[in-house]
């Protein structure tokens, strides 16, 4: 069985794949200091408690943004799993798409597999959109290529700083406002208005802009926690794959160069 790890700024996702099927996940907090050992610990345990044993891992395979981790999840993969792990955009699990950018090697990883993932599951022109600590949201043409995208603050990038630099703002769970009215009648009421709101113009005037720019049909993907918070009312993506990016990593471990 294939573990993919996909590690972001904020949490690092497991997932253990048979074939193509996800029999198990799990995330937990990035910490770049985090040490193998700690992570097995933490793996092995919730592995036992899905009815699987760590010999059935024959195959690991690494996403990730955080440089720093990607020493630890190596060690974990071969300390406890006993296989030399396969590192996305790296032989032999290289793209295998055009980065179509002027610095090809500044892409994210999680970028580049959500373009190979997105490239298998439309065809014609895409866009990615995907709720994280950052919003990215990327063109992929109908050939698969990574054309170019958008790096915005993530929704709970933009709160944290709001209420970690006023002195009086309280912090509140990001939700869906009980209606429509923009004219808020408590400071949480203003606050989720703002945030919500906010965000929701957000997207759609870079989605808007994008699609005015490709000039041609184009279908529009989310993936991200937040991403079914804001289709719920809105109905901003034609589809959203919560596991878009640990998909991406199975396809490239099965198209491996071997």
């Amino acid at each position: 069985m294939l573990l993919a790890i996909e590690a972001g700024n904020t949490n690092i996702k497991f997932a253990l794949f048979e074939g193509r099927e996800i029999k198990a996940r799990w995330r937990i907090a990035t910490n770049a200091r985090k040490t193998a050992d700690e992570y097995a610990v933490w793996l092995i345990q919730l592995l036992e408690l899905e009815g699987f044993d760590r010999s059935a891992v024959d195959a690991v395979i690494v996403s990730t943004v955080v440089p720093r981790a990607l020493h630890n999840l190596s060690t974990l993969a071969r300390k406890y799993f006993g296989v030399e792990p396969l590192v996305a955009g790296r032989a032999p699990v290289e793209w295998g798409i055009e980065l179509k950018v002027e610095e090809p090697h500044s892409v994210g990883a999680d970028r580049a597999v959500n373009a190979i993932s997105a490239h298998a599951l439309e065809k014609g022109d895409k866009i990615v959109i995907s709720f994280g600590t950052a919003t990215t949201v990327d063109h992929i043409g109908a050939d698969g290529a990574y054309m170019g995208g958008i790096i915005a603050p993530g929704i709970n990038l933009s709160l944290e700083a709001l209420v970690g630099n006023t002195a009086k703002l309280p912090r509140i769970a990001i939700e869906t406002p009980e209606d429509k009215s923009v004219i808020g009648r408590t400071t949480e009421s203003q606050m989720l208005i703002g945030i919500y709101w906010g965000y929701v113009g957000l997207i759609e005037g870079l989605l808007a802009r994008m699609k005015a720019e490709i000039g041609r049909p184009v279908t529009i993907i989310a993936t991200g926690g937040l991403a079914v918070l804001f289709q719920e009312h809105n109905n901003l993506f034609d589809r959203i794959e919560p596991d878009l990016t640990l998909n991406g990593l199975a396809l490239l471990y099965e198209n491996r160069d071997t």
